[in-house]
């Protein structure tokens, strides 16, 4: 069952919307553990008895709808196995960032807050779980920073650019800056019609990243990229 979303009566002129594992979020540092932990839980109850993934093959799939994730890791699984892993992951996630493991990119509270106080309103984007999106904006300290957080945990979308087209419509925002790390980001930006920073320090490969507005290799970098941006605007 989605979640419903209060109208929004005044329209936002600029947002800047951000993926999550891998443009803010250090995602490594919590979802490899995490994997293999819920792999070898799975293992240990007999439920499962494949590989447990490569480090290679998990840093593949972030960015990907929860559907597509274990569609990937585990193309043999029943859907009730698939199921199990995912909730061991993100037990394994959220018990992980309760223990402070969740860093961040470097500048990311910086510019975040930069932008708040600018009055820009900050969104996450992500095709995580709804419950490891809130946990990670608790457990880094960005809390307060968002206005709100869009996530296909919590909307129930197929892709990311159907998540976009709701945070747009939801909010009537009339421009928009996507910034993410994969090429979900880049096409949920491009179909929307928004302006896209890739942010290639996260898990993109050699490409991906091809046709963004502006790229990055550094958090801070977005912005003066942003601020050039609104100049325009006006």
């Amino acid at each position: 069952m989605t979640e419903a979303v209060k109208p929004f009566n005044k329209t936002i002129q600029l947002a800047v919307f951000f993926d999550m594992d891998g443009t803010l979020l250090q995602t490594e540092n919590v979802a490899l553990p995490a994997v293999k932990d819920a792999f070898e839980h799975l293992k240990r109850e007999g439920i499962y008895k494949g590989k447990t993934p490569t480090r290679e093959q998990v840093l593949n799939v972030f960015g990907m709808t929860i559907e597509q994730i274990w569609n990937t890791l585990m193309p043999d699984a029943s859907q009730v196995v698939r199921e199990k892993a995912n909730t061991l992951m993100l037990d394994y996630e959220i018990e992980r960032l309760k223990n402070g493991e969740g860093k961040l990119y470097d500048g990311v509270f910086d510019v975040l807050t930069r932008l708040k106080e600018n009055g820009i309103p900050v969104f996450v984007v992500s095709n995580g779980e709804k419950a490891y999106i809130e946990a990670v904006v608790k457990y880094t300290g960005l809390s307060m920073l968002f206005t709100d957080l869009y996530s296909a945990g919590r909307f129930q979308t197929k892709t990311k650019n159907d998540l976009v087209t709701k945070l747009l419509n939801d909010y009537r925002i009339e421009h928009a800056i996507m910034v993410g790390d994969r090429h979900s980001d880049v096409e949920a930006g491009k179909v929307n019609g928004l302006y896209t920073i890739a942010c290639d320090f996260g898990f993109a490969k050699e490409g991906e990243l091809d046709g963004a507005d502006m790229c990055v290799t550094a958090f801070t970098d977005i912005v003066h990229i942003i601020n050039s941006y609104i100049e325009n605007l006006k």
